[in-house]
């Protein structure tokens, strides 16, 4: 049986207005001085030998990798970031298919392989070739680098975590199971696997074999379900298996871990960490990654991604990267006090690199709370020749030893300790002394300093030099470029929130949104005839 009147999936069937039609000239339609036609001219001068390289085989009739980047780039530059919402651009917007240049738009498929499979392994040499051409250009001064670093949350789930401290407890209360339950099936068994009193994963092995072969021997059934007994030996198998199964899950955790306290399961590159944007107002943790930028002029001239909680750790691997990617060695480097530690400061002077790091305790000792402080070394009288400290008392603090230590990154350090000579019968000893000690007696303590020299001469070499007109010129520039590039990301571009998952597809993401960046401040320094504008003046 025929059926009429049905709908057809080809809808120009039983349209009746016919008019003449003619092919669309794209170009003529689109102004002289649009984002597109300048990031389609960047774009085609550059070398993607590397990225056709990732292609085992490119087809004729399909999307090239040059249109791909283009479409991609062009997409973050207008907040457009998911793969389906850039294939419906492809065909409905008339910019998107100048940049295809007549060819099919790509399906979401192609367009997040293309992100993952061929553009992520590339992203930071193509990064480093966008930089140098802006510095071809004279676009960027080479000279100040302002550092700032953001967390931005994981598409990981956000109650997927795995921490070490709880791995660790777990882990040591297990291993004590482990031993009474070997020493059970000594005394039930007879059956040695341990030696010297050590237990290892391959002696659960061990005896797990062994109960196997015995529960053969003595043709042992296993039985499941309710109302069943189980006998001994299945019982201790099921346990064995039990543990060997936990101990390996403990293991995996503290692998994947590393160095870090945590890590989400749905995204294992992926840290717990504190953000600022917390929808539940709680202090939650939320899976999240680092992102440190890198500004010169206003353009992102490097990124990197890092599962980092602090920033404090992250400065001396990205001047590193930078400097190996780019070729560019900042003479000046201009970060907040996120950053300050005495590796860093070493670290910059043996590179020779000037450091503008806002020092920890630069406001708050504009407080009339830190200046009152009499237990502040910084408050206290320092004779550099005889290399002691006079507190408020009138009494000297000379050095008592000196502790070496050890920070998480294998930097070591001198520290100097200082120890009152007398602080009995003291009136300012509550004030003086700090923290809550229940063992000891307030009357019964005394007066401590632990001071590390060098930190504190490089500290004082660094805030000569962010209080002069230059130094505070440059912690201005800071707060608009650095800051700035933040908020434009996170704000005006709405990128707050990964798409991809694991280190390396994140820093695709965060490479591509800062590309982006570039290409919209570049068009609108030019549009401004703001070109070559490398820092603002102090008002």
């Amino acid at each position: 049986m025929t059926k009429h009147n049905t709908i057809q999936v080809d809808y120009t069937i039983s349209e009746n207005n016919y008019q003449l039609k003619s092919l669309l000239n794209i170009d003529s339609l689109i102004p002289k001085d649009d984002s597109v036609r300048l990031l389609s001219q960047i774009i085609e001068e550059m070398n993607l030998e590397k990225l056709y390289q990732t292609y085992s085989r490119i087809r004729g009739n399909s999307v090239t990798p040059r249109q791909l980047l283009k479409i991609i780039i062009y997409a973050n530059m207008n907040n457009i970031y998911s793969s389906r919402k850039i294939e419906t651009s492809c065909k409905r917007d008339i910019n998107f298919m100048y940049l295809l240049g007549g060819a099919s738009a790509p399906d979401h498929s192609t367009i997040a392989r293309f992100r993952s499979i061929h553009f992520a392994p590339v992203c930071e040499s193509l990064m480093a070739q966008f930089t140098n051409f802006l510095g071809n250009k004279n676009e960027i001064s080479k000279e100040n680098l302002f550092i700032d670093g953001t967390k931005i949350e994981s598409s990981a789930n956000r109650y997927t975590f795995v921490w070490k401290k709880a791995t660790n407890k777990n882990l040591n209360k297990m291993l004590n199971d482990i031993s009474s339950f070997v020493l059970k099936c000594e005394n039930h068994f007879g059956i040695k696997v341990i030696y010297k009193n050590k237990i290892k994963k391959y002696h659960l092995k061990k005896l797990l074999k062994k109960l196997k072969r015995l529960s053969i021997k003595e043709n042992i059934v296993f039985v499941h379900g309710k109302g069943r007994r189980k006998s001994l030996i299945q019982k201790a198998i099921e346990k064995l298996n039990e543990y060997i199964n936990r101990l390996k899950k403990y293991t995996n955790d503290l692998y994947i871990m590393g160095q870090r306290n945590s890590y989400s399961k749905t995204d294992k590159d992926a840290t717990f960490m504190r953000m600022k944007e917390d929808h539940m107002r709680n202090g939650q943790l939320k899976p999240a990654y680092n992102v440190q930028f890198g500004v010169d002029s206003e353009y992102i001239v490097w990124a990197s991604v890092g599962p980092q909680t602090t920033d404090t750790t992250t400065l001396i691997p990205f001047l590193k990267s930078i400097e190996k990617h780019t070729g560019f060695k900042y003479s000046k480097v201009i970060a907040d006090s996120g950053y300050e530690s005495e590796e860093n400061y070493v670290f910059l002077e043996d590179n020779q690199q000037l450091s503008f790091l806002k020092t920890s305790n630069y406001e708050i000792k504009k407080t009339k709370k830190y200046r009152n402080d009499i237990g502040r070394k910084e408050n206290m009288i320092y004779c550099e020749k005889d290399d002691y400290y006079i507190c408020k008392n009138n009494k000297k603090l000379y050095v008592s030893g000196t502790i070496n230590r050890k920070s998480k990154t294998g930097y070591k350090s001198k520290i100097t300790c200082y120890t009152c000579e007398d602080c009995s019968n003291c009136e300012y000893k509550k004030k003086c002394i700090k923290g809550n000690n229940s063992k000891i007696p307030i009357e019964q303590r005394t007066k401590n300093l632990q001071v590390s020299k060098l930190f504190h001469k490089k500290q004082k070499e660094n805030l000569e030099r962010i209080t002069n007109p230059e130094g505070r010129k440059l912690r201005m520039n800071r707060s608009i470029q650095a800051e700035g590039a933040f908020a434009q990301v996170k704000q005006n571009m709405q990128f707050k929130r990964f798409l991809s998952r694991g280190n390396k597809n994140v820093l695709s993401e965060c490479i591509l949104v800062a590309l982006a960046h570039n290409i919209n401040k570049l068009h609108s320094k030019l549009i401004n005839n703001k070109s070559g504008l490398y820092l603002y003046e102090l008002k």
